[in-house]
Order: structure tokens, then sequence, then C-alpha cells
């Protein structure tokens, strides 16, 4: 090899890598999901600095919020990334205050709700897996199921606590402006993050997302891991209406109506795809941050809670449309039926 040809290889070499680390890149961007949900909370933040700048000085409300919407939509995250949906998150939150409120113990009422929110986790997973049922169909009945349960329970009224002190005392912060719900949700936030990505079976729940009958091919049981998920989401939801319960003193059976499309659209805008095997934790909190700090600015603002959820279910519908799987998916369509309107317009 000459002199004259070694710059040329290093140079070849050096291209090489260059366009290597930036494949890399952008392969790396790809994978992401959290985009439309930064995008979102940039414009939020924008806005609310400039119309209800009070939104960032109330601290309490906003965090609280955004900690309400946050620790249901973890749970709804574990699921999703399965590609299974569970629409009774809302009504396994009025149902788990109401058992709480019910016994007067209040840590045995703690854990009568934890329990029964692991159970219907239990019994949503049974239909789904054991049963066959489709995870929306079998979910939206226990929605419903779950709802009448409640006002049963608690005879279509609220349930106030035995203990109320100690309902007053959960309310107030105990770090700075951090009160027990806001703790509680890092705590859960930095629990599942570890579950999904340092635990042997949280990778596995993109698995059976991504491909459930490669992931069954692979050894992976994929009953087990869809009975964990629903399990961690009835879990999860029971948790929220603990901390629900005890902030206001009572239980009310109508509570977590507005949560469950906030949730869900946290956890999609935040870049959790319906299909399964993609997303993030930290996708799902960036997408609760938007529209807890959302709510609270529209309240403020004294926008009534049906317009709010007519905002929500607007920017849901945004995100699932410009999801990139959607867009190729609809231009796959757009293309076919061109293609196939010249084919029939072609004379033979």
């Amino acid at each position: 090899m000459t002199q004259t040809d070694a710059p040329a290889q290093t140079t070849m070499r050096l291209g090489a890598e260059k366009g290597g680390f930036f494949s890399q890149l952008k392969v790396t961007l790809a994978r992401r999901t959290e985009g439309r949900g930064i995008a979102l909370l940039t414009v939020v933040v924008i806005a609310a600095a400039i119309l209800e700048p009070v939104v960032f000085t109330s601290y309490q409300v906003t965090l609280g919020r955004v900690a309400l919407i946050g620790l249901v939509a973890l749970g709804l995250t574990a699921v999703i990334l399965m590609g299974e949906l569970d629409l009774s998150v809302a009504s396994t939150l009025a149902v788990s205050g109401v058992v709480m409120a019910s016994i007067p113990d209040l840590w045995l009422g703690i854990l009568a709700a934890l329990a029964t929110g692991l159970i219907i986790g239990a019994i949503n997973a049974f239909f789904v897996v054991v049963v066959g049922i489709n995870s929306f169909i079998a979910t939206l009945g226990m929605l419903f199921a779950l709802r009448g349960l409640a006002f049963v329970l608690s005879d279509e009224k609220p349930v106030r606590l035995t203990e109320i002190d100690a309902g007053i005392l959960f309310g107030a912060p105990v770090l700075g402006p951090l009160t027990p719900r806001v703790l509680l949700f890092i705590l859960a936030f930095i629990a599942l993050q570890i579950f999904l990505t340092r635990v042997k079976a949280g990778p596995e729940f993109y698995a059976v997302g991504g491909n459930r009958q490669a992931a069954m091919d692979a050894g992976i049981p994929v009953r087990r891991r869809i009975f964990t998920g629903f399990m961690i989401s009835g879990f999860v939801a029971s948790l929220a209406g603990i901390i629900n319960t005890l902030e206001r003193t009572a239980a009310d059976p109508t509570a977590g109506s507005t949560v469950l499309l906030a949730s869900f659209a946290a956890a999609i805008i935040g870049g959790v795809v319906l299909n399964g095997g993609r997303g993030s934790v930290l996708g799902t909190l960036v997408g609760a941050l938007s529209l807890g700090i959302l709510q609270v600015s529209l309240t403020l603002s004294g926008v009534q809670v049906d317009i709010q959820d007519i905002f929500i279910g607007v920017i849901l519908l945004l995100a699932v449309i410009t999801d990139p799987a959607s867009l190729r998916a609809a231009l796959a369509g757009v293309r076919s039926s061109f293609l196939g309107r010249e084919k029939a317009q072609t004379p033979v």
C-alpha cells in the first residue's frame, strides 16, 4: 500500500464511522416514542406560562393532579405494552375506595382495598387468557360491573372514613410541596421503571406485545406475564383509590369517572403503542405532566369538566393519528387504493 492510498483509506474509514454514528442515532431516535408527549408538554407549558402562570405556583394542586393521572396511567402502561387494554381501572379506583372506607380499621381497610385491586386484575386476566375474551370487551364489562358494585356497597352515597384525622394528615405536604400522593406516585414510577428495565420479566412484556407467537416459541410464559400485567394495573388503580379516599376523607362511588380518559391519553400521548411492544414509563410520565398541567390550567380558566374532556379527546385522537405506525398504515391503504383504481381503469 502506498502513502497516497493510506490517507484515502483513512478518509473512507472515518466516513464509515461517521455514517455509522448517524445511522445509529437515526435508529435510536426511531425507536423512541416519546416525541409526541414532549412536543405536547412544550406547547402546554408555554401556553400555561402565558395564560395561567399560577399553575406553576400552585404546586400542590398541579402535582396532585399529575400524580393521580400518572399513577393510573402507569398501571395501564404495563397492560398496553403487551397489546392489551384495561378499561376497568376507573371503577377499580372507585370500588377499592369504598371497600377501604367500609372497614373501620384504617390499615385493614387499606390492605383489603389493595387485595381488591389484585383480585380484579386477576379476574380480568382470567377472562382474557383462559376464557379468550378480547381485553377491550372483558374490561369494559368489568367497568360497568364494578361501578354497580361500588354503588351497592356504598348504598349510593359517599362512605366517610372512620379515622378522618388520618385523611387530613395524608393530604398535607411532607417534603416541601410534595404530598404523600406525589411521593407514592414517584415511588410507583421508580418501581415500574426498575421492573421493566432491570427485572427479567420486564423486557418480556415488550416481547409479548411485539410478537406473541414468537414470545411463546422463545419459551416466555405469556399467560403468566399477562396475569402479572393486569394485576399490576389493578393494584395501582386500587392504590389511586386509596389515595383519593384518604385525601377526600370519604369514598365516592362515582370517583374515577374523569380519570380513565386522562390516564389512557397520558399513556398513549407518552408514546405507548396500542399494539404493544413499544413505549416507556418515562413517556407515560411526560404524558401525565402534559395532561395534568393542561387540566389544571383549564380549571383555573373556568372551563367545565365536560369541555376539558373534549380537549383531552381531541389530543388523544391526534396522538393516535400521528403515530408513525398509523401513518404508515394509512399511506399504505391510500397507495393500494390508488393503484387498485389505476389497474381498474387500465384497458385490457
